[in-house]
């Protein structure tokens, strides 16, 4: 049998001759075989397809050598790309059938052209050729069609590795979508210097939702090749956050007997835990600016926890920790509220280690701009003479303090509610903020009150540690009234929210009366005055001062009463206690000096007896009485 040539087969194959199916032997594809009793019957999978040896040999070089042999009437080709559909169009391309090439099957069509080696070597404008036209045409040219292709070429590999044809899609990709960019940015110039009004543009991640078709290999590949291409952080962050949506949808299922949330099986959770770590590789850089959005880190971070053993995922963790800790002052509780991993060893139910790191994180970074700004002024003093209050109220670090201290708070009286949370762990947080974190302390008050509500057990030397994280300075009004008459407190604490309430009523009386102002300028200092009514300031008459005046005295002394009452009934109870414990053990010395305390506080309240002999000493001995045991002061 001799090979012929591509002008011998034509005339002998038209499009124009019947062709009918070899009932004899079953196969997929149901494309007739022409008049000619076959020669050669082609095994490709499960499926025989009875030919012709002329019209492909005369295309394909691997036929033509599986036919060296003219005796040989049966080949099998078992790895064809694209199995039995791809061969039968290759085998219908051969026969000088007109085939349609499109999206679907163009991926198909080139590697198995690349297979069957069906190039220019023998016979012109072969599959491999028109194949290769179409890809430059228009799969190369476009970004929804490199994508779907590419997702094709999932199952054709290794072919679609071997020809390049994966990392060209991929580079294709990348290209239009930074050009994408850069035309948008230039059209948005041009708007802008025109002055005309700029008509609404498509999203640059408008292809971003496409990429969720692909493998997870494919779609890394894919956002690694636009970062390197220089596409905008945002643009991929969103990339990112929808491919993870898409990608994991299934793999967590809620179970209703339960109401918790369980993974379906073993791998599963590998699935989802290998997608986490390969997001977390592609996020974009850290910064306390990042464009990846704080809600999809607290998610990640819940899926690592969750997913993982106490060994693996450690450098995936610790990066969405600190990537967390960099931006804290954009989370809200939600995203801090991270449940412990039901596998571990803890009984809690969140994970306050992780929460530790993370606010950790954030206070170094704080501390590191300290210095940092140190350095600015230093530099700017010396050339411009120019210098910047970083720490002013109101600039964006102090913000982001006063922020993570109320997310702190927040925090603190929700898991104060767990039963399970042990005192040090509690104080370990309350402690972690700085002192000028907190301008205000009725959110830590709040949470520490919660606390020993749910922990009503706890010993009194940690009910007094507790206490402690309280500043009783920064209580406002209301909480000191809560405090005052709040059983579950020390009564050490009770006290000395009265003593401290006392000082600024004095110092506000002061300076409503103005006479008795100096009496106490040597406290005024230690003490934050609180905001009267607005009696005083430049604009108001002095009718209406006189009236303000007088109201803010009516309120005092109601205020003054009040606190009396709540003493008069603090020393009763002192009394009663004494007694019995002087019955059973007369020589108790502890509440004799409680007593002595409570006396000089009871001075205190005699406003009658204000005079300019208030002596430095016991002034001295009041203080020295509730000097503040620092780090943080008893509430």
């Amino acid at each position: 049998m001799g090979l012929v040539t591509v002008g011998e087969v034509k005339p002998a194959f038209t499009g124009k001759r019947g062709f009918r199916l070899n009932s004899s032997i079953r196969h997929a594809s149901e494309w007739p075989i022409s008049d000619v009793s076959s020669d050669l019957t082609v095994q490709v999978g499960s499926s025989s397809f009875c030919l012709h040896k002329f019209p492909l040999v005369s295309r394909s070089g691997k036929i033509r050598k599986l036919l060296a042999d003219p005796k040989v009437s049966n080949i099998c080709l078992p790895n064809t790309p694209g199995g039995s559909e791809a061969f039968e169009l290759a085998a219908k391309f051969c026969y000088g059938i007109n085939i349609e090439i499109n999206l679907l099957n163009i991926a198909k069509l080139r590697c198995a052209s690349h297979y069957l080696e069906m190039t220019e070597d023998f016979s012109e404008e072969n599959l491999a050729t028109k194949t290769e036209l179409f890809f430059k045409e228009t799969i190369f040219p476009s970004i929804s069609n490199s994508i779907i292709v590419l997702h094709h070429c999932e199952t054709l590999i290794p072919v679609s590795e071997d020809l390049n044809l994966v990392n060209r899609l991929i580079v294709a990709i990348a290209n239009n979508a930074c050009k994408e960019q850069l035309t948008s940015g230039l059209l948005k110039l041009d708007y802008t210097f025109s002055g005309t009004n700029m008509e609404p543009e498509t999203p640059l991640d408008w292809w971003g939702k496409s990429l969720a078709v692909l493998n997870l290999d494919f779609f890394q590949r894919v956002v690694s090749a636009v970062k390197s291409k220089g596409l905008r952080q945002d643009v991929i962050s969103k990339i990112l956050i929808s491919y993870t949506n898409k990608s994991l949808q299934g793999l967590i299922v809620r179970d209703p007997k339960l109401g918790k949330e369980r993974v379906l099986d073993v791998e599963c959770k590998k699935k989802q835990r290998l997608i986490v770590e390969t997001i977390v590789r592609l996020l974009p850089t850290q910064g306390r600016r990042s464009s990846v959005p704080m809600a999809f880190l607290s998610s990640l971070l819940k899926m690592v926890i969750a997913t993982s053993s106490s060994a693996s995922s450690g450098s995936c963790r610790s990066d969405l920790e600190r990537r967390i800790g960099l931006q804290l002052d954009q989370a809200i509780l939600e995203d801090v509220l991270i449940p412990i991993n039901p596998n571990g060893i803890n009984s809690t139910m969140y994970d306050i280690d992780s929460i530790l790191r993370i606010f950790s994180i954030f206070l170094n970074l704080d501390e590191d701009d300290d210095e940092e700004e140190q350095r600015h002024h230093l530099q700017f003093r010396d050339e411009t003479e120019m210098i910047y209050d970083f720490d002013s109220p109101g600039s964006p670090k102090q913000s982001s303090i006063l922020k993570v201290s109320k997310l702190m708070d927040n925090y603190l009286a929700e898991i104060a509610m767990d039963p399970n949370l042990t005192t040090s762990k509690f104080i370990a947080l309350a402690e972690l903020l700085p002192d000028h974190a907190r301008i205000i302390s009725d959110g830590l008050y709040r949470a520490v009150d919660i606390y020993l509500k749910v922990h009503p057990n706890i010993k009194d030397s940690e009910r007094y540690r507790l206490c402690k994280t309280i500043d009783s300075q920064k209580l406002s009004q209301e909480a000191c009234s809560h405090a005052a008459q709040n059983e579950r407190l020390p009564v050490q604490m009770a006290v000395q929210v009265l003593y401290f309430e006392q000082i600024r009523l004095r110092n506000a009386m002061s300076s409503s009366i103005g006479p008795t102002q100096f009496l106490f300028s040597s406290n005024c200092h230690q003490f934050p005055q609180r905001s009267g009514s607005g009696a005083g300031s430049g604009a108001i008459s002095p009718r209406d001062n006189y009236a303000s005046v007088r109201r803010e005295n009516r309120e005092l002394k109601l205020e003054v009463a009040r606190m009396r009452m709540r003493l008069t009934d603090l020393e009763k109870d002192h009394i009663s206690i004494k007694q019995e414990l002087v019955k059973s053990n007369p020589g108790t010395k502890l509440f004799k000096s409680f007593a002595k305390k409570i006396s000089k506080l009871n001075s205190l309240f005699s406003f009658s007896s204000l005079k300019p002999s208030f002596s430095g000493k016991a002034s001295s001995e009041s203080r020295f009485l509730f000097q503040r045991k620092r780090r943080h002061s008893v509430s």
